[in-house]
């Protein structure tokens, strides 16, 4: 006796759903889907950019090189390079930074030795040391902070990462013929 084909959906994956038997009006076995519910898939781009908080490089960290970042970071370490961000850094109480700084916002608990660029407010709190220039917008200096160098506090925002311009040289005129002074060669 032959029996009619009946096409059945492509057997899923494990843990996408379960397989359950059963039987159909002619006494036949038929297999049916029962879908689970499974946990979404997380992104994890999407993750870390929404959870994200302050990152910490603790006491124990010693980097040479610059550093980049975007929201929050708080270094305890030593640090031998440029650190540039649009975000806020503090420099905790068993830091060592020795390079240049450009941020949006400092503050300062350890020892600095280098320039810092602030576009918008730079605190020195009671037991930092900061050997170097100092521009921010706004200038917060605790009794007891040492600060060696000169600041600049400006009354607009100071952009942090902007380089100086460099002049631009135009020229209208075609310029004059140049004589050699030994005779000209062909």
């Amino acid at each position: 006796m032959l029996k009619k084909f009946i096409p059945q959906k492509p057997l899923s994956s494990i843990g996408e759903g379960s397989l359950s038997a059963g039987t159909d009006e002619n006494n036949g076995l038929v297999q049916r889907e029962e879908q689970r519910t499974s946990p979404p898939t997380i992104d994890p781009k999407k993750y870390m950019a929404e959870h994200s908080g302050k990152d910490i490089l603790s006491s124990d960290v010693e980097i040479k090189g610059s550093i980049k970042f975007q929201k929050e970071l708080l270094i305890d370490g030593k640090v031998e390079g440029e650190i540039n961000s649009d975000g806020v850094l503090t420099i905790g109480e068993n830091a060592d930074i020795q390079g240049e700084i450009k941020t949006k916002s400092i503050t300062v608990y350890g020892k600095v030795r280098g320039n810092i660029t602030v576009g918008e407010r730079c605190e020195l709190k009671s037991r930092c040391t900061l050997q170097g220039d100092l521009k921010a917008a706004r200038l917060v200096i605790e009794e007891g902070a040492t600060f060696i160098g000169k600041s600049e506090v400006t009354s607009g925002g100071v952009k942090p990462a902007a380089a100086p311009a460099k002049p631009e040289i135009v020229r209208n005129e075609e310029p004059a013929p140049v004589k050699s002074a030994f005779g000209s060669r062909v």
